[in-house]
This record gives structure tokens, sequence and C-alpha cells, in this order.
């Protein structure tokens, strides 16, 4: 009975393997195709039937594995997002000193956002703010990756002296990340409010003298 059971097992968990790999690949094409209209466009209002178009499915397809086109959206941010923390986390763990650390983090966000340019940004910034301002707990979600990242940086220089201790890690790790994404947004929208152009040194140094311990 044991060994039926197990066989049993093995089948299912195939299957389910089987399944979810289909699944992934598919909703991936839809992922790609939304993508490729939204850097071509720079708007997130093309329709569903474009969508499904590009991607080579049907609609039939499209709503077994997303439940509309908003969910679609907040897929493609939330991709994004983890493709971002990853690409900050490689360069982090680079370094061994938390200030270190922490530095690598804020240059290589400047640097990220900076690079992100055309139709294709533009179009993200809008729905980024847009996505913060309508679904803040998916917001959070989608960026909770690079979050976790900066708490993980702010607690070692703390505990190693090299970031202040008279502000909470915690709510040092919000001020930055608000003022980091602030900026890519602006940046990201090419809305530049002072016309000053800032560089990956002024803002290391901004954040240097702002978490440095006094």
């Amino acid at each position: 009975m044991s060994s039926e059971a197990t066989w049993q097992e093995r089948a299912v968990d195939r299957s389910l393997r089987e399944a979810r790999a289909k699944a992934l690949k598919t909703s991936g094409r839809f992922l790609d195709a939304a993508s490729r209209l939204l850097a071509e466009t720079g708007r997130i209002d093309f329709t569903l039937q474009e969508v499904v178009d590009r991607s080579g499915q049907s609609i039939r397809a499209f709503y077994q594995h997303f439940a509309g086109k908003d969910e679609l959206l907040l897929a493609l941010f939330e991709d994004v997002m983890v493709s971002f923390a990853a690409d900050l986390r490689a360069e982090v763990d680079k370094h061994e000193k938390p200030i270190n650390r922490l530095e690598a983090y804020v240059r290589r966000f400047h640097l990220l956002v900076e690079a992100a340019e055309g139709a294709g940004a533009r179009a993200l910034g809008a729905y980024h703010l847009q996505l913060a301002q309508d679904r803040p707990n998916d917001f959070a979600t989608a960026v909770s990756p690079q979050i976790t990242l900066l708490s993980e940086v702010i607690e070692e220089g703390v505990a190693a002296g090299q970031i202040r201790s008279d502000i909470e890690p915690a709510a040092l790790v919000l001020l930055l990340t608000q003022a980091l994404i602030f900026a890519g947004q602006l940046s990201a929208l090419g809305i530049h409010l002072t016309g000053a152009k800032v560089s990956a040194d002024d803002r290391w140094e901004w954040v240097l003298g702002s978490v440095t311990p006094r």
C-alpha cells in the first residue's frame, strides 16, 4: 500500500511540475508582449487584445493566467522590481563593510535609474506613481525585496557603529527609500525641478551625511 502511494505521489508531483512550467511559460509570453508594447508606445493604456495578439496566445489563455489587465501590469511591475533588487544585491554583496555596502546600494540604485531611459521607462514611472496611490499594499509588496536588502545593510551598519543609531533603523530605511524612489520617479518622468543634474557622487555624499553617526 505504501509503495503504491509513493508512485502516486511521484506522478502527482511530476504532473504539477509540468503544469507549473507550462503556466510560467505562457504567462511569460503575455508579460513579454506587454513589455514590448510599453517600450514602443510609452503608455499603459494599450488594449488587452493588443497584448493577446502580440503574445500569439488567446483571450481564453490570458484569463487562465491573469484576472485582467490590471493584474498583468502589476505582474510586469513586480517582475521589474525583482530584477532591480537582484541587481542591487549582486552589487552590494561585492563588499564586506556595511558603509561600503550602503554606498554600493546607493550608487547602483542611481545608475539603474539613470540607465532606464525612453518611452517604456516613462510609462513605468507613471505606473509606479499610480500604483503607489491606488494600490499601496501591492506597491509595498512589489518594492519589498529592495527594502529588505537596505534594511539588512542599515542594521549591519548600526551594529558596527558605522551608521547612526539615534534614529531607528526602520525609520532610516524608510527615509532613504522615500528619497531614492521619489528621485527615481522624477528622473523616469523627465522632471527636473531645479534644473540641476544630480550625480552618483552627489547622491552618495548626501546619503553619507544623513547616516553618519554624530
